[in-house]
């Protein structure tokens, strides 16, 4: 897997006891990858809290109407140009860019990594990246986009060294 330089801070909570100290370094690292070809500048922030099927489906709910288990919610701090909250610096205090929170379902990444026959490792990779890929203003909605997303979604999981 690729190492790399440190772009961005990025805060592992988790919930289901199941993120190991290696995932961790690994979640960084992919995350720092993605943060390096979307061109995120030092000093960004966001954070990853892992889940159960039970808090995913609350959290859904709750902020999408959907009473569903899903795999991956993202909440953006900057959904609007407008919003954009730079770094600044107030009397030496250096604040981060909030990219904002990616939720992931621990259960749902083993149910899909068994369902289409690869690692949970992989599976979680792949959520975190589209997760981010979110929080950096890609989406699915049209065919289009779909296609641009799922591209680089691929392709930062393949430069980071996570295959299928």
């Amino acid at each position: 897997m690729k190492r790399i330089g440190k772009i961005m801070e990025t805060i592992i909570y988790d919930e289901t006891d199941k993120i190991t100290e290696d995932m961790t370094g690994w979640i960084e690292d992919l995350l720092n990858v993605a943060a390096k070809k979307l061109s995120v500048e030092k000093n960004a922030e966001v954070s990853i809290t892992v889940v159960s099927n039970e808090k995913i489906r609350e959290i859904n709910r709750e902020y999408r109407d959907k009473d569903k288990v899903t795999d991956v919610i993202s909440f953006a701090i900057e959904d609007d140009e407008d919003d954009v909250l730079k770094e600044f610096d107030m009397e030496g205090i250096t604040i981060p860019r909030d990219l904002g929170d990616i939720f992931i379902s621990y259960d749902k990444a083993v149910e899909q990594a068994e369902e289409y026959g690869h690692s949970v490792e992989r599976e979680l990779g792949f959520l975190m990246v589209h997760g981010f890929l979110h929080l950096n203003g890609y989406d699915h909605m049209t065919d289009e986009d779909e296609k641009r997303m799922f591209a680089l979604q691929e392709e930062i999981l393949k430069e980071y060294g996570l295959k299928r």
